[in-house]
This record gives structure tokens, C-alpha cells and sequence, in this order.
């Protein structure tokens, strides 16, 4: 008993100054710029669950504790704006095993991410589901709507998370959306970027353009992921770790590169 206390005690002073180094990095590099939008492609799972030689699932489970940490290190930053690429319509090809493995996790933890002591909730995030929804099973639909409607009043920051998304699907979806209103308009204007920005998913949220696109697992793929939101300036960084793997230690270098660049632009370009 008294053996198990102690290990309990040192698990938690372990925790205390964690958490402590955390916020003091997160404090330092909030003195400079930080940006507005950042996107994750959150790869690596599967690998990651065989190069231990368990579950497939278990990879998945892993990675969405990995989210909840990138997420709280980013809204502790200052991010208003983070998007992550949680299921691909491509990925409903994948075995009928892992696609109801995945959706029946996206189902248990939508409502974890929004309930009170959720990360959601701590730091007043907003979530917005940006994708094809529709092709979801009924119960992860329903799980999407209840979340943002727990958390359609919180106002510090946004999450979009892209499940069954693709990225042509969502510019088709925009474009289609822009001409009929054009056609049923009275006095039809040529298409414009602004129209089309303004039936983007991610605007539901108001998102910005995209300022750091970030990939995991060493793979060098945009994966039809914001491509309309990407523009000349946005950084894109790959990282060899799997997503499970991700932390502070692979947020740092992330923002002081970004910080670095920001810096360097002449003013002229600010």
C-alpha cells in the first residue's frame, strides 16, 4: 500500500512539472508572432500501432490522445484557429473493421472533447465538422451535431475537424453551392475568390487562410487536404514521428521556424 502510494505520488509530481515546463515554453514563445490557422494530417496511427505490435485500433486510440495534447498546447498558444484531417472519403475504403473502429471512436470522443474538464470546454473552442457528414453511420451524425451544438457559444477559438472530407469534394461542393445562387439571383455578377472563400466548409467557422500545414510520418503528401485554404504563404512542415508520437518537443521548432520566417519578411510585406 504504502509502496503504491508513494509511486502515485511521484506519477503526480512527474505530471506537475510536465505541465509546468509546458506552460513556461508555451510563455516564451508566446512573446512572439503566433499564428492564426494551423492544420494537421494526422498520419502515422496504423504504423505506429505495428511497430508495437498491437491493434490497428489501438493506434487510432493513441492518436486521438495525441490530438487532445496538440490541441491544448495550441489554444494554450494563442491558435485561434486549428483544423485537423481526422477520416478521408478515400478512407471508407479501408477494411469494414478499422472504418467501424474509427467511426465508433469519432462517436465515443466527440462528446468527451465538448464535456465539462474536455479541452473543447476548458479553453471555450468552438467545433465546427467540416465534410461530407452525410456518409457518416447515423450515430457519429448525431454525435457531430450534439458537439457543436454544446459548443456553438464558446467564442476564444475554433476547431474544424474534417471528417469524411476531401478537398475537391469541398471546392466542387463550393462551386456548385456559388453558381446556383448566381443563376437564381436577379442580376447574376461573375464568380469571384470571395464567393467561392465564402462557401468553403471551413468559413462556417470563420477560418482564415491556412498559415502551417503539418504532415507526420515522414510521408511527403498534401492528400487532398485545404488545398483552397493553402496560399503563398503558408509553411508547410513534415515530421518524420508518428502522430501518436506528437508533442511539445515536435510543436517547438514548428513555431520558432514560423517565427523566424515571420521576422525575416520585409516590412513591406507585413
Amino acid at each position: 500500500m504504502a509502496a503504491a502510494y508513494a509511486s502515485s505520488s511521484i506519477f503526480r509530481a512527474r505530471e506537475r512539472l510536465v505541465d509546468l515546463f509546458q506552460r513556461a515554453v508555451v510563455a516564451a514563445l508566446r512573446t512572439g508572432p503566433i499564428p492564426r490557422h494551423v492544420a494537421f494530417v494526422m498520419d502515422g496511427n496504423r504504423r505506429y500501432a505495428r511497430s508495437l505490435g498491437v491493434r490497428v485500433v489501438d493506434g487510432h486510440v493513441s492518436g486521438y490522445y495525441a490530438l487532445r495534447r496538440v490541441l491544448e498546447i495550441l489554444y494554450l498558444l494563442g491558435v485561434e484557429h486549428v483544423t485537423a484531417y481526422a477520416f478521408a472519403i478515400d478512407n471508407f475504403k479501408r477494411t469494414p473493421e478499422e472504418v467501424d473502429a474509427l467511426m465508433s471512436l469519432a462517436q465515443d470522443r466527440l462528446i468527451e472533447f465538448c464535456e465539462h474538464g474536455g479541452v473543447l470546454r476548458e479553453y471555450g473552442v468552438r467545433l465546427v465538422a467540416v465534410g461530407n457528414i452525410s456518409l457518416c453511420p447515423p450515430g457519429v451524425q448525431d454525435a457531430i451535431r450534439r458537439a457543436e451544438e454544446m459548443t456553438k457559444d464558446n467564442t476564444r477559438a475554433v476547431f474544424n475537424l474534417c471528417i469524411s472530407y476531401a478537398s475537391r469534394d469541398e471546392i466542387t461542393t463550393a462551386v456548385n453551392t456559388t453558381v446556383n445562387e448566381k443563376l437564381a439571383s436577379q442580376s447574376p455578377t461573375p464568380i469571384t475568390v470571395a464567393d467561392l472563400d465564402a462557401h468553403m466548409m471551413t468559413a462556417r467557422g470563420n477560418s482564415p487562410p491556412l498559415d502551417i500545414f503539418v504532415r507526420t510520418s515522414g510521408v511527403l503528401r498534401l492528400s487532398d487536404f485545404l488545398l483552397w485554404q493553402c496560399n503563398e504563404d503558408t509553411q508547410i512542415q513534415f515530421i518524420r514521428r508518428y502522430w501518436p508520437e506528437i508533442g511539445l518537443l515536435d510543436i517547438i521548432p514548428i513555431l520558432l521556424d514560423y517565427q523566424r520566417k515571420v521576422w525575416s519578411k520585409p516590412a513591406s510585406e507585413s
